[in-house]
């Protein structure tokens, strides 16, 4: 008996268990929770010390709050793994295909203009809305991810993957946002020095060399040099990620990336993304912030830019290209399943809140953040609803749960 238990348990890993986005989108929610409750009760005056907490070395102004520390250098690790992901379905993946990838391009483009665009217009006018239109460009690639796993299964394997590609290049798009928009003092000096790093760390990918002794130190002084220049220092993790070798040689186990990933990827879904929400999401939502929020023209534009801003930006837009013949629709995805995904892409969250929290101070960066969540909390509940009937019509052998737009003649990418 106690062999079957020792087998059961060496075959057990715990790293495979948190790749799964399910498990990564509940860790997440579960660390989201547990900091409202925390910022919402007695509590909350540890809690505030713990996140502003500063450690680190005055040198490099790397004297930091714990807060800080999740969001400029825990973020990394997860834009790393979020880089290598992209590199690789636009190399050898589903992505590799130029029509193909465009969608998800497309449409990313759609979900972040569209959002911006009525932020914008809604709170016009009132302090702060000039800088807060970025906040509901994003989608946060695990909490999307992860309701599509729990509740979207039966979901085809090109869906994961435009949904995939579509939070990352956003993502990406907001990122660059804020290094182009948010970043108020510039170090030319160090971001050449961010350049050569990344030239180096490219040549040694090219070289095939492969000693984690090298590439460790250099990743952090590649990390050092753009945090030092004054850009976001989530930047060194897309960089990195992009520049990651994704072809496996002759006799290679694997690629460089998929040996990345594979390590990597649990820490993300495990450690990173909770820690950085833990330390995010603890806003007060007691009635009367509550109330304040939606007297808020900016936070009610988040709202509207994550909810309809996303949703129709990035279904409709991708329905125009796909018309027009600028980009293919996976034949397993169909306009219905388009509909759960365009919901998803609502879900801002991780990105969102870095950018609330980069564009706005005090009460009303607070306000923002608890938008955030408001809305991030209806898109997943709603496409969640959506995607639990759809799969329970599909189940029963009615594929006519909900009705396709009508394909025209001799279309042969509607699904």
């Amino acid at each position: 008996m106690s062999e079957n238990n020792s087998r059961a348990a060496k075959s057990f890993d715990f790293g495979e268990y948190l790749r799964t986005e399910t498990v990564g989108g509940m860790i997440l929610l579960a660390a989201t929770v547990l900091a409202l409750l925390l910022a919402n009760t007695p509590v909350s005056g540890i809690y505030t010390a713990v996140r502003d907490f500063e450690i680190g070395p005055h040198l490099l102004h790397l004297h930091l709050g714990v807060g800080e520390w999740a969001k400029d250098g825990l973020l990394a690790i997860f834009f790393f793994v979020a880089g290598l992901e992209l590199k690789r379905e636009m190399v050898i993946g589903e992505l590799s295909d130029l029509r193909t990838a465009l969608l998800p391009i497309i449409a990313a483009a759609g979900g972040m203009i569209l959002p911006a665009a009525l932020a914008f217009a809604v709170g016009h006018g009132t302090p702060g809305a000039h800088d807060a239109w970025a906040i509901p460009m994003a989608t946060d690639i695990a909490f999307a991810l992860g309701v599509l796993s729990l509740t979207g299964s039966w979901m085809p394997t090109a869906a994961r993957v435009f949904l995939l590609s579509l939070a990352v290049v956003d993502d990406l798009g907001a990122i660059v946002v804020i290094a182009v928009l948010f970043t108020k003092h510039m170090s030319l000096l160090w971001l050449a020095t961010a350049v050569v790093l990344c030239v180096v760390y490219w040549f040694l990918q090219h070289k095939r060399v492969t000693a984690s002794w090298l590439y460790i130190p250099l990743a952090v002084a590649v990390w050092v040099a753009v945090h030092s220049s004054g850009v976001h220092a989530t930047i060194a993790g897309v960089a990195l990620g992009l520049l990651t070798r994704v072809k496996q040689d002759p006799g290679e186990h694997a690629s460089p990336s998929m040996r990345l990933e594979h390590r990597l990827q649990p820490w993300s879904a495990g450690l990173v993304v909770p820690v950085f929400a833990f330390f995010a999401a603890g806003v007060p939502v007691n009635p009367d912030a509550l109330v304040a929020i939606f007297e808020d023209r900016v936070a009610i534009g988040v709202i509207v830019g994550l909810l309809a801003g996303k949703f129709f930006g990035i279904f409709g837009v991708s329905w125009v290209a796909v018309k027009l013949g600028i980009g293919t629709k996976p034949e397993s995805v169909s306009w219905r399943d388009m509909t759960a995904l365009a919901l998803l892409g609502g879900v801002g969250f991780t990105v969102s809140l870095l950018i609330a929290e980069l564009s706005l101070t005090g009460e009303a960066a607070e306000r923002a953040k608890a938008a955030v969540l408001i809305a991030s909390f209806i898109a997943s509940l709603v496409a969640a609803a959506i995607l639990i009937r759809r799969g329970r019509k599909l189940a029963n052998g009615d594929d006519n749960a909900f009705p396709n737009p009508s394909p025209t003649p001799g279309d042969e990418t509607t699904g």
